[in-house]
């Protein structure tokens, strides 16, 4: 007999089988009573009250009726309009020729039909005319009826018959009811939702003794969390809301906790076991870059480059993330970071994805050196033999203090004599391979620091969660003088006003970039859209006078930088592109940025698109260019985008409308630590507070070897979460 245990096979339980747990298997990834119990409902149905038919809708949810069996009618292959087959008493019916069984019920205010396709011969013997039932389904309407196809079906219960119910059965009609995940394969073998729950039910009853607490009770006292048996009991078949929500509350506590201190304590070993380089100085390159700045820093720069330092001096390795809004000036933090290590005799490697944007980045941090006499070059995939060779071996002598590149700086053959700190800008485009071979350049005996950067704003719950091991810096603060982007929305009507618009600017000096989607290189769709938008626009706009430069993924590099260094340098008027331009056009000139099909974008990729313009001195404009017809999703998008340039106030949104896994730009593969209960986007407080307990656990007992903590360590060890470290260049 099968032990009453959490690792008991669910094909043991009621109801389920060896067929059935091998569908449950393949469609939920479930195989023990355990893991069955941590499939938590994702809503819940109130059956506490009836509905009476005279009142139902096609429109609502759900209803439950109460009403008596007043006829039952069977129909054959034919149309739905068919008359129904009359039953011989003397001839028994043939269920194999049955395609349809109307059930007509009754309760006083009105008659309803219930429509069956399958299980006709068990629900044809089962409702007897004249017999009281309860219905519960999704009401809909045909012709001109209302009914419900396949309605959950059970008894009027007695007033006693509460005593009468099997251990595994859940109550016949519990008020709350929890409501699973589910597929078509499951629902067709049968495991329909009050079929989960009578399994579900069983679950418990066998294996709920199984489960150990998880949590120390000095830790439940303080953070006021109920029993995990009191929890998983509730979660699945609450008592009333208030032990739901103790329930939700614990289980959802628990998940973040973990993650939590799994990443905590994760960097508490790097920074214990990792020695560091010791940067003391700030260095002689630094001071003269600083006081020769065009303008000042913003009180955030100086709070991070603070931050940076701190990192730099403690003589453990630095791994910082740097987020700051497109524009927000983290260009400059970078070249500060990088004169702290040349002033302290190192070199600094700053690693780009792409081409475009480790040259706009050598560009701009050219004139920041230009009054330090610092050696800097530039590697990327395109630089000609001869200076490659220059460049490998000022870098191997250490006389190169700052090197721009792309993946060329990770080649085998580069060797720095005296690396000190790696910044990696948008680092989500490196593969964890790729980064890792910077990590092994070192050659000081001991790892570089570490400044990750991103022009992505990460939803704060999201960053603690995905970089939770690393300590997190924040520009949250624009330059003097850059102006806000005024953002508009058109649809197709507009165009003609459009277009005299882009004239107008075009008259004033300015340039136009005009953005097409790209879900994906090989669609031909959008490559037709994008080359009918551009002939659209050389036809609106015809050279001589105006010239159009067109960029998309189809083109060969050569033909694509030649592109983009027209329209960059003020040979073109207007740029037509995909979204390759997301990141890595620096046009200060361009005031104007028409995204087509805006509503194909995720707020994340709207808000970096519009970044590529503003950064002039002159009044910005996007307009957001959508077809009539827009989901509610897509309208709530462009409505955020109209109203508001705070792109951590976007991600957020973001995060609640598409969920964390889906945000553009801000992981590798995923969450760390699959989340079964709780909600990046909405359960913020709760995982503040489960920070903060870890962090108190962690600071008083970093290992977690005293004894209370025992039941944490030994959660700990579970693959889930041996997190991979998301961190490190390693």
């Amino acid at each position: 007999m099968a032990q009453n245990t959490t690792e008991t096979d669910i094909q043991f339980l009621p109801g389920v089988g060896p067929k059935r747990a091998e569908l449950i298997s393949k469609e939920l990834g479930i195989n023990t009573i355990g893991e069955l119990l941590r499939l938590y409902p994702f809503r819940y149905i109130d059956k506490s009250s009836f509905v009476r038919i005279a009142d139902a809708r096609p429109d609502m949810a759900y209803v439950q009726i109460r009403a008596r069996v007043i006829r039952t009618d069977l129909y054959g292959a034919a149309s739905a309009s068919a008359a129904p087959v009359s039953p011989d008493t003397a001839d028994p019916v043939k269920f194999n020729m049955i395609k349809r069984m109307s059930v007509l019920v009754g309760d006083g205010s009105g008659e309803m039909e219930m429509v069956f396709f399958k299980g006709i011969k068990w629900m044809y013997g089962k409702l007897k005319p004249g017999t009281e039932y309860i219905f519960f389904g999704k009401p809909s309407s045909f012709n001109g009826r209302i009914n419900i196809v396949h309605p959950e079906v059970d008894p009027v219960p007695a007033p006693t018959a509460g005593g009468n119910l099997s251990q595994a059965a859940p109550p016949a009609c519990p008020s709350m009811t929890g409501v699973y995940t589910s597929t078509e394969r499951l629902k067709n073998a049968g495991i329909t939702g009050k079929m989960m729950n009578r399994i579900m039910e069983a679950a418990l009853n066998r294996g709920l003794g199984g489960f150990t607490e998880t949590m120390p009770e000095y830790i439940m006292k303080q953070c006021g969390l109920v029993p995990l048996h009191f929890a998983l009991r509730n979660i699945h078949f609450p008592k009333d809301m208030v032990s739901l929500e103790k329930a939700r509350y614990r289980l959802k506590f628990e998940e973040l906790f973990f993650l939590q201190l799994s990443l905590l304590k994760q960097k508490y070993v790097r920074s214990r076991d990792v020695n560091g380089i010791s940067m003391h100085r700030v260095g002689e390159a630094f001071n003269k870059c600083y006081e020769s700045l065009p303008f000042p820093l913003t009180g955030a720069q100086k709070r991070v480059i603070t931050e940076i330092r701190n990192d730099m001096k403690s003589g453990t390795q630095m791994n910082r993330l740097l987020q700051g809004d497109v524009g927000s000036g983290k260009t400059m933090v970078a070249v500060l970071t990088a004169l702290i290590a040349v002033g302290n005799g190192f070199q600094a490697c700053i690693m780009a994805p792409t081409e475009v944007l480790a040259q706009q980045h050598y560009k701009n941090i050219l004139k920041l050196l230009a009054p330090t006499g610092v050696a800097s070059a530039l590697l990327t995939g395109s630089t000609k033999a001869s200076e490659r060779k220059q460049i490998h071996a000022s870098l191997a002598d250490g006389s190169t203090g700052i090197i721009v590149g792309t993946h060329a700086l990770i080649e085998d053959n580069v060797i720095f004599g005296n690396l000190g700190l790696v910044i990696i800008d948008e680092q989500h485009r490196f593969g964890v391979e790729q980064r890792s071979k910077l990590w092994r350049k070192s050659s000081c005996g001991a790892p570089p620091h570490i400044l990750v950067m991103t022009a992505t704003p990460i939803p704060r719950t999201l960053a603690m969660t995905l970089y939770g091991d690393l300590d997190v810096s924040v520009i949250d603060e624009m330059p003097p003088g850059r102006k806000p982007v005024q953002t508009m929305h058109a649809t197709d009507g507009k165009r003609p006003a459009l277009y005299k618009f882009m004239r107008d600017q075009i008259a004033l000096g300015r340039q136009v970039f005009i953005v097409y989607p790209l879900i994906n290189e090989t669609e031909k769709l959008d490559y037709q859209s994008l080359e009918a938008g551009a002939e659209e626009i050389i036809r609106h706009f015809p050279f001589p006078p105006y010239k159009t430069a067109v960029v998309h993924g189809k083109q060969t590099n050569d033909v694509k930088k030649f592109n983009m260094d027209a329209f960059a340098a003020g040979r073109a008027d207007i740029l037509v592109a995909t979204s390759v331009i997301e990141v890595g056009v620096d046009v200060p000139n361009a005031s104007v940025m028409v995204i087509e099909s805006a509503e194909r974008f995720g707020l994340s990729q709207l808000h970096q698109l519009r970044g590529r313009v503003g950064r002039g001195s002159e009044k910005s404009y996007c307009v957001l260019m959508t077809g009539h017809k827009l989901s509610k999703e897509s309208k709530h998008r462009i409505e955020l985008m109209c109203a508001t340039e705070n792109g951590f106030e976007l991600a957020e949104e973001d995060m609640k409308m598409r969920g964390p896994g889906d945000l553009e730009g801000t992981q590798q593969s995923g969450l760390p630590v699959k989340l079964a209960i709780a909600s990046l986007a909405k359960d913020g407080t709760i995982l503040n507070a489960a920070r903060d307990c870890a962090e108190a656990v962690l600071k008083a007992d970093p290992m977690l070897e005293d004894i209370r903590n025992r039941t944490l360590r030994q959660e700990l060890k579970q693959d889930k979460y041996k997190i991979r470290d998301y961190s490190k260049i390693s």
